[in-house]
């Protein structure tokens, strides 16, 4: 099997001892992390990156799986980070064709709800503060003719239509990761950085890994602390040092139901609260509806979903849909923890900003003898390439031979689609492999892109994709993922490296745990 793995010789003898540091440590596998390392990579330093679960496994893999400007924002006055996110929507639809696109939202409207104008001048804003491009524009609905009002309750009969971009968040993360790797950035899974302390002009870091083969201790020119809801922790106990800023902690969770109506679009539903709620389709015959706002305590780890939350839901969709819907209905959860900046501790948390800022400890002299640690507070999935840009851009003084942005015009792994059109690119590629069933191909080429054909390097019949282990599941992808994308357990295959686990059954579940279980004792991933 010829599968592209990452090359790691290039950097390898770096940040091991002081007089062979690493330009940058990056601690934490999230979006913002995992941007920040292809970032970086890509300007020509050497990075490693350090995460002490998998790769996207906390905040960047439980999100509403949208690129977004933040419709509801607007009522904040937040039009910056608005345009930022509206532009940045039309960079990641370039960047990854093939993992992201365009989705209809429905947003019925009656009269006791936000007046219509204001509605109307909302999303008038959407349409024009953003590069708008590959994004249809808004419009007013009448629901009585449109099939999108055929499920609803008779009061809504007006609506209107808008669009945003639809993409597997937790993909994106991995397909960040996977650049920053091929552009020579060293990407540790199940390593926590246990300590941080000055040396000299470097960082010694202390890291714990399950992974034979990774560092034990890291030294480091600078290093970028995107631990999300773990920030403050990094700075205090990790680094020892003090800090001005916090994050506030608010839990939002998502249900996925059965698919009750016809159509490839969503709705977006405002709560009593004055909460949006989204309603979209998932995969064929599914729907994920999302989320809630909660203020949360506690560890980030331990985060779920409970029965309030369900049913907070499943009433604002009784409201308004014609049925019932009951917690036995849900067919999937999830909950995750936001690490949103703490710009007012009195807001709600619904209105605390989604921007992001960041603190600097340190200096940005070259060779200072306070080396920086540069940490990011907030954020969000849409915006996590520019925030990446920025980190770096603020470094730019610590490491002046440094080479200039590059990431808004470059496609992520896979995302090199002739005219970024997917079914262009999927017209050709189902008939290369025409042997293999569409629900297969489809989803090779949507979570790879035109990594898919380096994936089925050799495949010449459907027997040579190996074992199935259930659906469009076969060994040919698990090994895939194993020795290309840090994959070394179950669920980081079936929840977040795929979405197989929605669809195996217990047994086929159980049947794959076996199969993995015997491929690790005789085989270590790439790491």
């Amino acid at each position: 099997m010829n599968l592209l793995t990452p090359d790691h010789s290039k950097y390898e003898p770096a940040g091991r001892s002081a007089e062979r540091p690493v330009d940058l440590l990056v601690v934490g596998g999230g979006i913002n992390g995992a941007g920040v390392a292809r970032d970086a990579a890509g300007r020509g330093l050497s990075v490693i990156l350090c995460e002490k679960g998998d790769l996207g496994e906390g905040t960047s893999s439980r999100s509403g799986k949208y690129i977004h400007g933040g419709l509801r924002y607007l009522e904040y006055y937040e039009f910056r980070l608005v345009r930022e996110a509206l532009n940045e929507r039309e960079v990641v639809l370039e960047a990854a064709p093939h993992l992201s696109w365009p989705l209809q939202l429905v947003l019925p409207h009656s009269p006791e709800q936000r007046p219509r104008w204001l509605i109307r001048l909302g999303l008038f804003l959407y349409d024009n503060l953003g590069g708008r491009k590959r994004v249809p524009g808004s419009s007013s609905l009448d629901l009585g003719s449109n099939v999108a009002g055929k499920r609803l309750k008779g009061k809504f009969r007006k609506g209107f239509s808008y669009w945003d971009v639809w993409i597997d968040d937790a993909r994106l993360v991995v397909l960040n990761a996977v650049d920053a790797s091929r552009r020579g950035a060293q990407i540790f899974t199940r390593t926590a950085c246990l300590s941080a302390r000055r040396h000299g002009k470097v960082w010694r870091a202390e890291l714990k890994s399950d992974n034979p083969g990774s560092p034990s201790v890291v030294f480091a020119k600078a290093i970028v602390n995107a631990a999300g809801p773990w920030v403050e922790k990094v700075i205090g106990e990790v680094a020892g040092v003090n800090s001005r800023m916090s994050v506030r902690l608010v839990k939002g969770s998502h249900i996925v139901l059965p698919k009750w109506w016809e159509g490839d679009h969503g709705y977006v539903l405002q709560a009593p609260d004055k909460r949006l709620i989204f309603v979209n389709p998932y995969f064929d015959d599914m729907a994920l509806i999302g989320t809630t706002d909660i203020p949360f305590e506690g560890r980030a780890e331990d985060v779920e979903i409970d029965a309030s939350e369900i049913d907070y839901l499943l009433g604002i969709l009784e409201s308004y849909f014609d049925q019932t819907f009951k917690p036995e209905d849900v067919l999937f959860d999830y909950s995750g923890v936001r690490p949103l900046f703490d710009d007012d501790a009195n807001k709600s948390a619904s209105a605390v900003t989604r921007d992001y800022q960041f603190e600097l400890d340190g200096s940005l002299e070259p060779d200072s003898a306070l080396p920086p640690l540069l940490s990011a507070f907030g954020g969000k999935l849409t915006t996590y390439r520019k925030l990446s840009e920025q980190a770096l851009q603020m470094l730019a003084p610590f490491f002046p031979e440094m080479a200039g942005s590059w990431t808004a015009k470059t496609p992520l792994p896979g995302g090199d689609l002739p005219d970024k059109q997917f079914e262009v690119w999927f017209k050709g590629f189902q008939k290369r492999y025409a042997f293999l069933p569409e629900k297969l191909l489809r989803h090779l080429g949507h979570c790879y892109g035109t990594d898919a054909v380096r994936l089925l390097d050799g495949v010449n019949e459907l027997s040579d994709l190996g074992q199935n282990f259930g659906s469009c599941f076969f060994e040919r992808e698990a090994v895939w993922l194993l020795q290309n994308e840090w994959a070394v357990s179950a669920e980081d295959i079936l929840l977040r490296r795929t979405k197989h686990g929605l669809f195996l059954t217990p047994e086929e579940k159980s049947g794959f745990e076996v199969w993995l279980d015997k491929r690790l004792a005789i085989h270590e991933p790439v790491s």
